[in-house]
């Protein structure tokens, strides 16, 4: 079923008996309105679902277990979602938009090869640290959708890992390096998909001191680690 079904529509005031036909900007801002209750409430029953995912793995949870934690009747959950499927779907699209999304728009903002690749990191620490059972939920049901759903989020997921390769990879230019830049990208993943495994905000700091670190540990791992071109072509002469 389209998710767009869950919309919550805003229908104007009768006056007189009679329902008026709105103008063009009180349809707007009705649409506007409608939108931003969608987007709350979908987001809402995606939290409750990825924390039900999360506690109970998703051939553990049932579609009960996920009425009883977003507080929808089985009908009504039904009515909107055929499947805990469809559930886990829009919380896998959901996450990877979002964090896509949201690192374009802080990229736009600068052009030096290494602020960018800091810029990444940091967009997927707070991400990750703010949504630790979303980012549970992903990496523990990572090949769990399947057909066409399945490949579209693979499709998503390509479309981050060549962001943060072209990233390294106009570093690497910048710097006059030489390293994998596939190695490179599943390394740095290596280093912060992790984290909800291991982050306590009691003792451990917070996603921007984090970010700023495990960038200095793997930027200088690349740019002491990789040889230069320079050195190369001094050592084959």
């Amino acid at each position: 079923m389209p998710v767009a079904a869950v919309e919550t529509r805003v229908s104007s005031a009768p006056v007189q008996g009679r329902k008026p036909k709105p103008g063009p900007e009180a349809r707007k801002a009705a649409h506007d309105l409608s939108d931003t209750r969608f987007d709350r409430r979908l987001a809402d029953v995606l939290a409750h679902a990825s924390r039900i995912f999360c506690e109970k793995g998703y051939e553990g949870a049932s579609m009960r277990d996920l009425s009883r934690a977003t507080r929808m009747s089985l009908a009504g959950l039904y009515h909107y979602f055929e499947s805990k499927e469809d559930l886990l779907y829009l919380i896998q699209k959901h996450t990877f938009t979002t964090i896509i999304d949201t690192l374009r728009q802080k990229l736009e903002g600068s052009t030096d090869p290494e602020e960018r690749l800091r810029i990444f990191v940091h967009n997927h620490l707070e991400y990750s640290l703010a949504n630790k059972e979303a980012m549970k939920v992903l990496v523990h049901e990572d090949d769990t959708l399947k057909n066409g759903r399945g490949a579209e989020i693979a499709a998503i997921k390509r479309e981050y890992y060549h962001i943060c390769f072209d990233l390294l990879e106009d570093l690497r230019r910048a710097k006059g390096l030489e390293f994998s830049g596939r190695l490179a990208v599943l390394s740095l993943f290596g280093m912060i998909n992790w984290i909800y495994t291991w982050h306590n905000p009691r003792v451990d700091a917070d996603a921007g001191a984090l970010a700023r670190h495990m960038s200095d540990i793997f930027l200088r791992g690349v740019t002491h680690g990789g040889k230069t071109k320079q050195k190369i072509i001094k050592k084959k002469a």
